[in-house]
């Protein structure tokens, strides 16, 4: 608790900070509440988490998740500052990222100019990180479950930064997998396993950043990649244009102006193949991913195929696929302590 109170904001101070949480302050409406631009009496710009009043959790225990969030310190991750509690009222104060979420530059034609390639591999390698850290370097490994363009934010310099941990699970270092009856996230970044039959694990996360990579690199949406005249499954594309050579012809116009390392751009295509492939068992860890897209020296193994979601909604947050109910609202974040859980943990810190 010691540590709790030396990261506790005073609630007024907040208040005064976003102006009373004014219209013209807000950033964002998430699944767990609103999130607002505060500037501090010290001129620091913060952005703040209002969580909903029906959020459903302790003191104590909202306290100490708040602790654990805290604690996770890395460059490609969106810092959690503190927090602050009056009555029902829970905040939750974070740095504030200048430039918004990846999707706003990417999938749009005219802020999508901006994202160079040098922009797109440092958004990449930035993502890649940031994931190693979370699965093998922070004191828990943690799976993010919800990793998308919408949730990737960048800064002034557009280091990318990871950020709504609202779906994520802990795991002790000896875990490996967990189940769930509860499938949250959105589909079309879902890897097969986890959207089927509820099983995740930080290969999981792998095959989300796989289809993540490959919107970076065709500037596309997950779920409408537009092949001439037709739209088309992005994954299914990817892998078509793999085995008969050409993907190039997938990667974004803006990339092949003939100033940017078009064998670099292909390699990284590779990598996400990798990423996307139907069985766990054969994705590479984060280490590897990291290791393969600053080592260019490294041969790449090829690519099996990847699992295809073509009846699916993609690029929606939903229920799972056997209609199982997904309340976000009175989700929280806790520690994973056994192989199955029955209902969806998480704690709504960041928005999406």
């Amino acid at each position: 608790m010691s540590i709790a109170e030396s990261i506790q904001f005073d609630f007024n101070e907040i208040r005064a900070a976003t102006n009373d949480f004014s219209d013209a302050n807000k950033l964002g409406q998430g699944g767990f509440g609103g999130v607002y631009k505060g500037v501090l009496q010290n001129d620091q710009e913060i952005a703040v988490k209002r969580l909903s009043r029906d959020f459903g959790q302790g003191d104590n225990e909202f306290k100490n998740e708040v602790v654990l969030l805290a604690r996770l310190q890395h460059r490609n991750l969106v810092r959690l500052l503190g927090f602050s509690i009056d009555g029902i009222e829970r905040l939750l104060i974070y740095e504030f990222v200048q430039n918004a979420s990846l999707d706003h530059f990417l999938f749009n034609s005219a802020r999508r100019s901006h994202l160079d390639w040098e922009r797109r591999y440092k958004i990449i390698t930035g993502i890649a990180r940031g994931l190693l850290y979370l699965h093998e370097d922070s004191r828990l490994r943690i799976i993010h479950r919800d990793l998308k363009a919408s949730n990737i934010l960048l800064d002034g310099e557009m280091i990318a930064k990871i950020a709504d941990f609202g779906m994520a699970r802990l795991f002790e270092k000896d875990e490996t997998q967990g189940n769930t009856s509860r499938i949250v996230g959105t589909y079309g970044y879902m890897a097969p396993e986890y959207a089927m039959h509820g099983q995740f694990s930080i290969k999981s996360d792998v095959f989300s950043f796989g289809v993540l990579v490959l919107e970076i690199l065709t500037g596309q949406r997950n779920n409408a990649f537009r092949n001439g005249e037709n739209l088309e499954d992005l994954l299914s594309s990817a892998w078509s244009h793999w085995r008969e050579g050409t993907a190039i012809n997938m990667i974004d116009p803006m990339l092949k102006d003939g100033s940017n390392p078009m064998r670099e751009i292909l390699r990284c295509f590779h990598i996400s193949l990798l990423c996307v492939q139907e069985k766990d068992g054969d994705r590479p860890t984060m280490a590897n991913v990291a290791l393969m897209l600053t080592s260019f020296s490294l041969t790449l193994p090829l690519p099996s195929e990847p699992a295809f979601f073509v009846s699916v909604n993609f690029g929606t947050d939903v229920s799972p696929l056997n209609s199982v109910e997904f309340s976000e609202s009175s989700a929280k974040l806790s520690r994973h302590k056994s192989t199955s859980e029955s209902v969806s943990s998480a704690s709504g810190v960041y928005p999406r």
